[in-house]
């Protein structure tokens, strides 16, 4: 974490409902922050919650506020909350409804900005009429491209949001380490998401090969290329785009964080091979796809 903030990586994302209820990120944020509290006005801290204990999204300020609330506490007054997201939009109450309760605990102080997660074009419109929204997040990278298709993008630089890309490197797909399912470690929860799977990872690996063919022409790792290409979707679509690659070795750290400049012709291969090989599968399981895209 240090590493990344000596790079100028201060963008940092964290959830409620990440990881074990006795060590999830907001404990560990708090753990870091106490230890380095001269870090803290450095960083911008982005927080999801709005999940309840049975697994569903409440949007209503009944729903959110004891979420936001939970975010302040775990975090021990060590760091401040700088946008809060619900980690997926409500899709039985008004996503007006949910901007106006976030926006009176934006007023009192609780957070300081409000953020989208997993949205559509017009949620972001609807959202963005009742509160300034201060970032939204997708999923964005080689391994899924829909916000370059579906609006998401154009709909944030008409209201200068910035775009948040979760999972720039495919949930690790497209480090080029992921060959079968078996490469998986039991337990793991991409086991389950449609792309790792028999009948599918196969094509999708041929993805990973073609993409890895430009990283060996530039002399660069294929995390380098996936992360550069998302950069350079800011000057497509211009807007401003923050991906943020997970990981939990320094030299990784170094190595996503050094940014390449793409030229056109790099573009065109990439864009030919995502032509030639679209990605197979869904993002996630179907139960968890009907909520997402909201």
């Amino acid at each position: 974490m240090t590493t990344a903030l000596d790079q100028g990586a201060n963008f940092w994302n964290g959830g409620e409902h990440y990881g074990p209820p006795d060590a999830n990120s907001l404990q560990l944020l708090r753990a870091y922050f106490s230890m380095y509290p001269e870090d803290a006005d450095k960083v911008v801290l982005s927080i999801k919650g709005g999940m309840g204990k049975d697994h569903a999204f409440d949007g209503t300020e009944k729903g959110v506020r004891p979420s936001v609330e939970n975010c302040v506490r775990l975090l021990g007054g060590t760091k401040k909350i700088d946008i809060f997201e619900c980690s997926r939009v409500d899709r039985n109450t008004p996503i007006e409804e949910t901007m106006a309760a976030l926006l009176k605990m934006r007023d009192e102080g609780l957070i300081g900005g409000i953020g989208l997660s997993e949205v559509r074009a017009e949620t972001i419109r609807r959202a963005a009429r009742v509160a300034p929204i201060a970032a939204v997040e997708i999923e964005l990278s080689l391994w899924s491209t829909g916000a370059t298709n579906n609006g998401v993008l154009e709909t944030c630089k008409e209201f200068n949001i910035p775009v948040i890309a979760y999972s720039p490197l495919g949930r690790g797909f497209l480090t080029g380490k992921i060959q079968s399912p078996d490469d998986l470690p039991d337990g793991d929860r991409r086991k389950n998401f449609p792309r790792f799977q028999p009948g599918k990872i196969e094509n999708n690996i041929k993805l990973v090969k073609a993409l890895e063919s430009i990283a060996d022409r530039k002399g660069v790792t294929l995390p380098q290329i996936a992360i550069s290409w998302v950069l350079a979707l800011e000057k497509r679509f211009h807007v401003t785009i923050v991906p943020i690659p997970g990981s939990t070795k320094s030299e990784r750290v170094l190595e996503n964080c050094r940014v390449l400049s793409l030229a056109q012709e790099d573009l065109e291969d990439i864009n030919c091979i995502l032509s030639q090989h679209p990605v197979e599968g869904d993002r996630y399981e179907e139960q968890v796809m009907l909520l997402s895209d909201g």
